[in-house]
């Protein structure tokens, strides 16, 4: 397993409007690009494990801290992080690097990310991979109108866009204690309700389950989010009506050849419609919760680096 140690140092791009932290694996490899897209609230460093060994596979492996998050920008306006933006930010640095296009590789909000830019930038994407988050269906009326109907008022992602400040000041307050016990693994079966689930692990003073990482790895987390905060990666979850409307004219049929990996014992459920939007889609399921390539790391290589090869 990585140590803190093996991660790349950082390089200052600027993209679409901003300036982006990124690390790099494989630059011999010219040519052969990977970006890989971290989610919420998570750093380029969660791919620390499977850089090295895509690289050793013959890969450009571009993976950035997303605006937001890390040494990034961060903007003050919440609409600075709209899935325009974040897309926008990915095709800035394909140019920087002088690609048409690339593979693309995303795990939660990362993956919401990465299937976008399928829809908004199809061009530019050659294959994708995501991890935990299947394809989300445009709902008929907005995502947050839609989740609030039926998830209730106190739903993490409502309670993000209907209480604006609250969780980022509590989050803020506890960093370390959210994190460790947000990064767990071997949870029960049947977890509660999200609910208010973010700030309770803000609180809780025990959590459930098995630590993901180390002392060590976690400290990279704790220490890149006293500094940032979390109200960067937050305001992404506030542009979730707003992307509904962006993405209400866009083809939503994913033509892209597509490797979709779950976690058995994640929370979010599988989808049913998956290959309905995206028909050339390949379906792998690992033993394992929602962190999936820090909790499986070898297997999630192993079963990314097959699908490309094959």
């Amino acid at each position: 397993m990585s140590s803190t140690v093996d991660f790349p140092a950082a390089t200052r791009v600027a993209v679409n409007g901003v300036e982006l932290e990124v690390f790099e694996a494989g630059r011999e490899n010219i040519g052969n690009p990977i970006v890989l897209c971290h989610g919420w609230p998570e750093l380029a460093y969660s791919w620390r494990h499977q850089m090295p060994a895509l690289a050793a596979a013959g890969y450009h492996v571009i993976v950035p801290n997303q605006r937001g998050f890390g040494g990034s920008s961060c903007p003050s306006d919440v609409e600075a992080y709209d899935i325009a933006q974040l897309t926008g930010d990915l095709a800035g640095l394909l140019d920087h690097f002088g690609y048409s296009d690339a593979i693309f590789m995303g795990h939660d909000w990362g993956a919401n990310v990465v299937w976008s830019m399928a829809l908004l930038h199809p061009h530019r994407v050659s294959k994708l991979i995501n991890l935990a988050l299947p394809y989300q269906i445009r709902t008929e009326v907005p995502w947050i109108a839609f989740m609030e109907a039926v998830f209730g008022p106190d739903q993490y992602f409502v309670h993000f866009n209907r209480q604006p400040g609250v969780a980022d000041a509590v989050l803020d307050e506890n960093p370390e204690r959210f994190l460790g016990n947000l990064f767990r693994k071997n949870l029960a079966p049947e977890p509660p309700a999200p609910g208010m689930m973010m700030i309770n692990l803000a609180r809780a003073e025990v959590a459930s389950g098995d630590p993901v990482m180390g002392d060590a790895e976690l400290a990279v987390f704790v220490e890149a989010f006293k500094r940032s905060g979390f109200t960067g990666g937050i305001n992404w979850y506030r542009n979730l009506d707003r992307n509904w409307h962006i993405l209400a004219d866009v083809d939503p049929i994913i033509q892209i050849p597509a490797l979709m990996i779950y976690g058995a014992q994640d929370m979010i459920p599988p989808s049913d419609t998956l290959k309905d939007f995206v028909p050339n889609v390949e379906i792998e399921t690992l033993n394992c919760g929602h962190w999936i390539q820090q909790e499986l790391p070898d297997e999630t290589t192993q079963a990314v680096l097959t699908w490309l090869q094959a």
